[in-house]
């Protein structure tokens, strides 16, 4: 060939190893992206909404409890007027949801009594009523006696009366309920009640001052109608 040629062992090999090599990095990235993107991780599909949680109804000898029978006064009877004053005054009132609340303290102290927790009593009772169950507890035990008390079911929470005398609210509700409740003595013999079911009615009262942050309704009175 001519001077002008390109001689064979002048060929730029490394030129053309330098372009393979770049053209097989290519076809690899490719390959590579073209299969990640059928295994990207898809967007998660909405959260189903939360449904609140409905409040179980207490299970006793496996059958659940039927709801107790509820009642409202009547808004222009004079308990009704006491408790729209009491939701001016703290708009978070709601009868319904005071409701709620007695009968759970209900279930609470007549349990807590019957085992003799002072402890669990003491937040829920006003000072003349923690005294009086504090006594007739340590009478109980003085005396070596047991008491029984099971709640088979409340039938009725009703609000009987009301009253709101500057900032602190009473409410008296009335209780029906279906109850064990018995006495025995050391010899395990019953002093007092029977083991059968018994339907018990009680006026119990609740206070709260309402211009206080604590939101505690206490047992002021209990009585048997």
């Amino acid at each position: 060939m001519g001077a002008g040629g390109i001689l064979p062992g002048n060929f730029p090999v490394d030129l053309v190893l330098f372009g393979m090599i770049a053209a097989f990095l290519v076809l690899r990235l490719r390959s590579i992206l073209g299969r990640r993107q059928g295994f990207e991780r898809t967007a998660a599909p909405p959260a189903p909404p939360v449904r609140p949680a409905v409040a179980a109804a207490p299970v006793i000898d496996g059958v659940a409890e039927r709801p107790p029978s509820r009642a409202l006064p009547d808004p222009a009877s004079p308990a009704g007027q006491a408790m729209a004053r009491m939701q001016r005054l703290d708009r978070s009132f709601s009868a319904a949801r005071f409701l709620d609340g007695a009968e759970t303290a209900f279930r609470m102290i007549v349990t807590a009594f019957a085992a003799g927790q002072r402890d669990a009593l003491r937040p829920l009772l006003a000072e003349d009523m923690l005294a009086a169950f504090t006594a007739a507890i340590t009478a109980r035990e003085t005396a070596g006696e047991t008491q029984r008390s099971d709640i088979r079911g409340i039938e009725v929470a009703t609000i009987e009366a009301a009253d709101l005398r500057g900032s602190v609210a009473d409410i008296t509700v009335r209780f029906v309920s279906d109850q064990v409740t018995l006495t025995t003595g050391r010899d395990g013999a019953i002093v007092a009640g029977t083991d059968a079911v018994t339907e018990i009615v009680d006026l119990w009262t609740f206070e709260r001052d309402l211009g206080t942050a604590d939101p505690t309704w206490r047992l002021v009175a209990a009585r048997s109608a």
